[in-house]
């Protein structure tokens, strides 16, 4: 019987390596289809929740750690599916470790930016705990307000991305000087922009003079949010070894300002800007004002980068449509990490309301988020590939090349000296 078999057996394996390639295409075309025709339900859940409560809680009294939690969650998991954009096409005989990024899309973090990341953030943060302290404080709001209600603006403007409908004005407009040094460049002025887009703008810069003048919290979140969104969709860290050295460079910087000294807790209060999202808590009895919590953005966008890292990894492993937020593929790393992240949230909240004392809230996230990315990679037995994984494949393939070229002129070089 045996013998019988192996002939059948071996014709079907030969009739299935036979297949043409065009039919495995066309397979592979329908599942891709079939899995991004429906939107995510999820993602479609967490935009209703982000603009639920934002709208709720202008006339209801949310208890503010129900608020929190629920808001920066949906914030969270609608930014990092969001990234997804940051997906680029790569050849399908490349390695199974390289990811890579458009380029066009977002910015990659480099090993040495991380490592440095808590020096220039320590640095710009006690410069404005001096500012705050030496000079005066509705001067240092006033410059900084400006500068947010500009950057804010351009932030809303591309979360809403307007469609390019209507008449088009475009410009292509270069000038070439004459009296500058040769090293710099030209004048450029190039655009082409929907009468759509120029009314959306002009909106934009509406709300961001309105934010201004009244400092209304609720127009503060809309800001916040939309830094969020923006920051964790074009943002990668290029992997997950410098992910981690930057969590828990960070992990050591939030403690150490937050315990250690008052500079983080001054600048907070102090600083009125779009810098952090404000959950109402009640009413003071005797001023009649709102008192607020608040949580800083890069409580949210830190963890969110390393998050959004370790979807688009999923993304990778299951071969997802590139580029698609809403593709449905298995998202182990994401959803360890994202419950993790959750788990930590409310950790911070406890220990704070516990004590009544600010807390470091990436000494919780930052061991929630590293902690269960690796146990999911040794539970499934694929920490090779979580550590190999790579979005700068690009970078390195140049930097290689580079080193190669200069070992070839170096070698030249030394020839010519024994020739001589």
């Amino acid at each position: 019987r045996s013998r019988d078999t192996t002939p059948l057996r071996e014709a079907a394996t030969m009739a299935s390596e036979a297949t043409p390639k065009d039919e495995s295409t066309a397979s592979t075309t329908k599942k891709s289809q079939g899995s991004t025709s429906s939107r995510s339900t999820m993602l479609l859940a967490s935009y209703v929740m982000i603009v639920g409560l934002w709208a709720i809680t202008q006339k209801v009294m949310i208890p503010y750690y129900i608020h929190l939690v629920l808001l920066v969650s949906a914030i969270m998991y609608a930014a990092c599916h969001h990234s997804l954009v940051l997906r680029e096409d790569k050849d399908s005989s490349s390695s199974s470790s390289e990811g890579g990024i458009s380029s066009s899309q977002g910015e990659v973090l480099k090993k040495e930016d991380a490592y440095q990341f808590p020096l220039f953030g320590s640095a710009s943060l006690f410069s404005l705990y001096l500012a705050f302290k030496f000079l005066d404080k509705e001067l240092v709001n006033l410059l900084i307000g400006l500068y947010f209600c500009a950057i804010g603006c351009v932030a809303l403007y591309a979360t809403i991305a307007p469609p390019s409908y209507g008449p088009s004005i475009s410009m292509d407009w270069k000038y070439e000087h004459r009296l500058l040094p040769k090293f710099i460049s030209p004048l450029e002025i190039q655009f082409n922009v929907s009468a759509c887009e120029i009314l959306v703008f002009i909106g934009c810069m509406i709300f961001c003079g309105f934010y201004f003048s009244t400092k209304h919290w609720a127009l503060n979140n809309i800001l916040g949010i939309c830094f969020c969104l923006q920051g964790i969709e074009r943002f990668s860290l290029g992997t997950y070894k410098i992910g981690a050295i930057l969590l828990i460079g960070l992990f050591f910087y939030d403690i150490f300002w937050v315990f250690g000294t008052d500079v983080m807790v001054t600048v907070a209060k102090n600083l009125d800007g779009p810098i952090k999202i404000l959950f109402p808590r009640g009413i003071n009895e005797e001023t009649g004002k709102t008192e607020f919590s608040l949580l800083g953005l890069g409580d949210i966008v830190i963890p969110g980068f390393f998050l959004a890292l370790l979807l688009r990894f999923d993304a990778h492993k299951a071969d997802a449509p590139m580029a698609n937020i809403h593709a449905s593929f298995p998202k182990p790393y994401f959803m360890w990490a994202f419950a993790s992240y959750v788990l930590g949230l409310c950790t911070t909240l406890y220990v704070m309301i516990v004590f009544h004392a600010a807390q470091p809230a990436l000494l919780y996230l930052v061991p929630a988020c590293l902690g269960s990315s690796f146990l999911c990679a040794v539970v499934r037995g694929e920490v090779k590939d979580l550590l190999e994984y790579s979005e700068e494949e690009e970078e390195e393939e140049k930097e290689k090349d580079k080193d190669g070229d200069d070992k070839k002129d170096a070698k030249k070089s030394e020839e010519a000296k024994k020739k001589d």
